[in-house]
Formats: structure tokens, sequence, C-alpha cells
């Protein structure tokens, strides 16, 4: 699909498109969904105080996003393969601001260590390298410096073609929003919504020590998608009002 016919293909987004012109291209491709529903005591150590925590049911839900991001660009000008395509893991929770729902950061790790450089340089996410290797049925990652380590192993299940609140409500996100140490950043995103599959997990391991209380047992719930077409703005900037200036 073109990426005009994305453009015009509104009717699932649950705010009006942007006004502005949009920035960047980009895809995610073959995403593995991992999903932890967690305590708000303890999530809320993880997240700023500007942003509110996202809630269904009236619990808090994080997930562990991996897949292969692929040609990444600028609008206009022609993605670079060995920059453009890397595979990535996110970590993310889901929040509200200026009445739009979206995503958190609590981690973004990327297997090309110049691709990290440049799009934590333009975008200001909390981008880290990342030892990352993936084939068909396993996705393998490991950190030395943070003694991180994701061991994926899994086929792939019949598409899901009837989906549950719950699985568009951890999907369908067109809005993220990151700190940095002055600004909440807020970038607005559009795509079509995410083909999802079922995922038989023949093995997972999960280890990052800084989130051993709030991920404490498998996932409530798993997913698969092919992955989707991405459009991306510019991020707006809001000023925090107090922030450490050492």
């Amino acid at each position: 699909m073109t990426i005009q016919k994305i453009l015009n293909t509104t009717k699932h987004r649950p705010w009006k498109m942007p006004t502005e012109k949009w920035k960047f291209y980009q895809e995610w491709n073959n995403a593995i969904f991992l999903h932890w529903q967690v305590e708000l005591s303890e999530l809320k150590k993880f997240v700023p105080k500007e942003l509110e925590i996202d809630l269904f049911d009236g619990k808090p839900w994080i997930s562990v996003v991996a897949f292969t991001m692929e040609k990444i660009r600028p609008k206009n000008i022609p993605s670079f393969p060995l920059i453009s395509n890397f595979d990535e893991i996110n970590i993310r929770t889901y929040v509200k601001s200026n009445n739009k729902t979206g995503v958190y950061f609590l981690s973004i790790e990327g297997g090309k260590s110049l691709s990290c450089k440049v799009a934590k340089g333009v975008s200001e996410l909390p981008y880290r390298f990342s030892k990352i290797k993936r084939t068909k049925n396993q996705y393998e990652s490991n950190n030395s410096e943070f003694n991180d380590k994701l061991n994926i192993q899994f086929t792939i299940g019949k598409g899901i073609t009837e989906k549950i609140e719950l699985e568009k409500w951890l999907t369908e996100r067109y809005a993220l929003f990151q700190d940095t140490q002055r600004s909440i950043n807020e970038f607005e995103i559009h795509h079509l919504e995410w083909p999802i599959n079922e995922i038989d997990l023949k093995n997972l391991k999960f280890n990052y020590s800084r989130f051993n209380k709030l991920i404490k047992n498998e996932p409530n719930k798993i997913q698969y998608s092919k992955g989707v077409k991405v459009i991306a703005w510019g991020k707006n900037k809001k000023e925090k009002t107090s922030y450490n200036t050492i």
C-alpha cells in the first residue's frame, strides 16, 4: 500500500490526523509482543509525573516488543540499509497526555551501534546498543553493560480476525511520549491497524534486573504481527515545570 493510501485510511484512529506535514517513514516488521499486567505503585517509579499512566480495567500494563525496524528515513530521502534496517527491542508502558493516549518507553535497544546513535540524536528517544540476533523462530539479545538478556523461541499461529478490546488497547497507539531533562516530547504517528497472529512461546528468558519488581511472571498476553508501515511527524516539546540542572 502506498504512503498516500495509508494517510487516507483514518477511520481506526482515535483522533484526527496532524495538520502538519509528516517527516519520517519507517516499517516495524515481524513483531513479537509480550504483555504483562503490573502494579501501579511500582510502575510510577519509572514514569515522569508529567504523564498520566493509562489503565485498562483499572490496571497498568508493560509490553516488550521485539521487531525489525526497516526502511526508516526522512521524507523525500531514500533509506540507507546500513543505518535504516536493524533489529529493535522496546519496553514500553501506556500513558495519557494532552487528551491523547500513547506509549512511553522504559527502554529501547537497537542491534546496530551507528543506527542507535543516529536515532537517539534525531529523536532524543533512549536508544542504546545491544547485540541482537534473530532467525525465523528465535529472537535473542544481550547487553553486557546492563547485563540485560532476552531470548524468545516461538512459532507463529493463526491470524486473529476479531480483536478483543484489550488487544486493540495494547497495540493501537498513535502517539509516543518521552521525557528529556528539560521537556516532554510528543510524537504523532500513523499506520493501519496492526494485523495480529497468535504465537506459541517455546521458550522465554527475560532478565532485565532493573525491572525485576515490575516483570515477575510469565506474560499475561502474547501476540505476533507481520508488521505495519508507519508515518511519523516531528517532535513537539513541552517544557517541564521544573528539572534538575546538575
